[in-house]
């Protein structure tokens, strides 16, 4: 179901890209940062959490620093685009710890998957005992990030 854009004025967008920023920042930091009451931003933030704008709030962790330095992408291509088995895989993805990120995606395959793993044993072992068993699965194809360029966690807001 597609989500109406949120109506974000300059104050919101201005908070928003500060928590993008500084996800920890107190509210007389925001309020410093735009101008405006620290109950204003309060009330501002809290908004933008209820209608979902702000979806959660995480840490950005290096992959490296915690051993998991390799990212790599994967093509999976169903033997159906039925409704139910493109559910089925959805469900089992979704216990893969080391998916990064699934996309349904047009095209020739059926799904792109960013996996974070240790080293080439690591995904061959998440291939062999992971994607390849999941139900409809037809083909994997692997492709090794050799450099990240550009990896933005911030939204051009």
């Amino acid at each position: 179901m597609k989500k109406p854009a949120a109506n974000l004025d300059a104050f919101d967008r201005k908070l928003l890209n500060l928590l993008q920023r500084r996800g920890r920042a107190s509210y007389v930091e925001m309020a410093e940062a735009v101008n405006l009451s620290e109950s204003a931003c309060l009330r501002r933030v809290k908004a933008l959490e209820e209608t979902g704008v702000i979806g959660r709030y995480a840490a950005v962790i290096d992959e490296r620093a915690v051993g998991l330095p390799l990212s790599v992408f994967v093509t999976v291509t169903l033997s159906s685009q039925a409704e139910a088995t493109l559910s089925v895989f959805e469900k089992a993805i979704a216990n893969v710890r080391e998916v990064a990120e699934c996309y349904l995606m047009t095209g020739g395959s059926d799904y792109l998957l960013r996996l974070v793993v240790a080293d080439v044993d690591d995904l061959e072992r998440v291939h062999a005992q992971e994607l390849t068993r999941i139900p409809g699965v037809v083909r994997v194809s692997s492709s090794i990030a050799l450099r990240t360029v550009v990896k933005r966690v911030e939204l051009p807001l």
